[in-house]
């Protein structure tokens, strides 16, 4: 790959000569205790162009952008915004100055609407404006940018996908001049993602400029006019994206090549999928499975499905269609309205999350910060969260700190994460990072089953490729995974059986060695697949 400074000719508009870049980097770094995130980072994106920024998970994208909007302060280098020298002591300033952020983790506040939340901070907010008017105005705005969206929801209620448009749309609402997204699809379906792009491409039309921060490359290479790449804190490069690949990208961002291993493939000896439920019992099973959230509505309706030991079950579907309560449900986290819950063909008579973790199921949840992590406690005690009970770690009552520790550096050298210290608060590690420790904690729970809810969401291809060996090496092992995921592909490529959800209900469960992205499509919008549902009535 070449590293021509200008994008492709039939990419953004045409910029007139001598007209600076939006955005230049001069030397940028900053440092944290034991953590160098961004050493003499130096880069710039012209107006009229969608920059993309890869790199592996804490190669230091999200904290360059975080130093970009104001959030922390750069210990070396300069800001130059069209030309002139800028600092920004706060996010308010790089907002005022046409600079919009999306983050990976949302900002939102969870107890407010989904209207409070656009109009929260915002200069154009009418002054004592009713709940009606700001819905109004809330709805008025998401038919313009094609964010489908409850202006009355309250944010709590929603699943992440749902949240995630939330947060575009309320920095699409401010017409930010450069606008800065940090894996704005990783919860969005494939026609979410191609609206955003869209929307995208007409903003950069106006002569405006966009930085993407995501790990799906080919995502990347249809959306992008320019990458550069981040490793370990540095800029590597720039590239002009018409002279780049997806395998040539993921090379330069790990430094090797990465050798993808046929994830159908089976060890010697591992456990056969029980496809026939005469042949063996399940492990876990739902039957006529309904719940209501907060509300009073009901969100999982009717669901009949079995788990088997060394299967890799997928869970298909729009977020927001019961993926969330589904995986409660599975965990013990949420109690039934209706139906049953077996392990190992008993009924299960309450939703104990203790107790479906004593009984060995694992849970990789969908929000790694809201529901699987303490993001204020260090990383020695969120390894330990799901043993403190237990001994080494815990007896008669207390709490060993020594044995947490050594627990903690057990999980982190499993996981393949580089941190700077296990006192280190987890929130100071990226998010990918943070995804694989919880990945590898619930690994250990799960000796009979693992739920896991979007486990290579925010993931570099390095670190998808380290989780999914994770799920296959427990399938061979004999152990039940029940995988939920937006990636189709994923889906189709690691699962055994695959269960699509549409509002609540499971439409059809079927053999992923025959499925197809067509027929999943179909399931996903409620309607049936050409030749019918493969299972009658939605039982799996």
């Amino acid at each position: 790959m070449t590293d021509p400074r200008h994008a492709p000719a039939d990419g953004p508009p045409p910029i007139a000569p001598g007209t600076p870049p939006i955005l230049q980097l001069q030397g940028i770094c900053k440092y944290f205790p034991g953590v160098i995130a961004n050493q003499d980072v130096s880069l710039d994106v012209a107006p009229g162009e969608i920059h993309a920024l890869l790199g592996e998970n804490g190669a230091g994208k999200s904290t360059l952008m975080n130093v970009v909007t104001g959030i922390y302060q750069p210990d070396g280098g300069e800001i130059i915004l069209d030309g002139y020298g800028q600092s920004f002591a706060a996010p308010q300033d790089a907002i005022r100055a046409g600079i919009g952020m999306v983050h990976q983790h949302f900002k939102l506040v969870p107890a407010f609407t989904v209207a409070e939340n656009i109009h929260l901070g915002w200069r154009e907010t009418p002054f004592r404006a009713s709940a009606k008017t700001l819905e109004s105005r809330t709805r008025a705005l998401s038919e313009r940018f094609g964010f489908s969206v409850r202006p009355d929801a309250v944010v709590a209620d929603l699943s992440a996908g749902e949240q995630q448009r939330v947060e575009i749309l309320r920095v699409l609402a401010r017409q930010a001049r450069l606008l800065i997204l940090d894996e704005p699809t990783a919860v969005l379906t494939p026609a979410e993602t191609r609206d955003l792009f869209r929307a995208l491409r007409a903003f950069r039309a106006r002569g405006n400029a966009v930085i993407l921060i995501s790990h799906k490359l080919d995502e990347v290479i249809d959306i992008s006019d320019r990458i550069s790449i981040l490793r370990a804190g540095r800029h590597v490069g720039t590239w002009r994206t018409a002279d780049c690949t997806a395998a040539g990208l993921a090379t330069i961002m790990v430094g090797r090549e990465i050798v993808r291993r046929d994830l159908r493939a089976r060890a010697p000896g591992a456990a056969a999928i029980a496809r026939d439920p005469g042949a063996a019992a399940p492990v876990l099973s739902l039957r006529g499975a309904s719940c209501r959230d907060a509300r009073g509505i009901e969100t999982l309706r009717d669901v009949t499905l079995d788990v088997h030991g060394g299967e890799i079950l997928g869970i298909a579907g729009v977020a927001g269609n019961g993926q969330r309560e589904l995986t409660q449900v599975l965990t013990g986290m949420m109690p039934l309205s209706a139906g049953t819950v077996l392990l190992d063909g008993a009924p299960v008579p309450l939703a104990d999350p203790a107790a479906f973790a004593r009984a060995g199921i694992g849970h990789i949840p969908e929000d790694r910060l809201r529901s699987g992590l303490a993001p204020s406690l260090d990383i020695t005690d969120n390894m330990a969260l799901r043993e403190y009970a237990r001994p080494p770690i815990g007896r008669h009552g207390l709490y060993d700190r020594a044995a947490a520790a050594r627990l903690a550096g057990t999980i982190v050298a499993a996981a393949e994460v580089r941190v700077p210290d296990l006192a280190t608060p987890i929130r100071n590690l990226s998010g990918g990072n943070q995804q694989r420790l919880v990945a590898r904690r619930e690994i250990r729970i799960a000796s009979r089953v693992l739920v896991a809810a979007y486990p290579s969401r925010g993931l570099d291809i390095g670190a998808i490729a380290t989780v999914l060996r994770y799920l296959t090496d427990l399938r061979d092992q004999g152990v039940a995974v029940v995988l939920v995921s937006e990636d189709l592909e994923e889906l189709l490529n690691v699962a055994d059986r695959i269960g699509v959800l549409f509002h609540g209900r499971l439409m059809a469960t079927i053999d992923a060695a025959t499925a197809d992205m067509e027929t999943i499509g179909l399931l996903m919008g409620g309607r049936s697949a050409p030749n019918g549902p493969t299972s009658g009535g939605g039982h799996a």
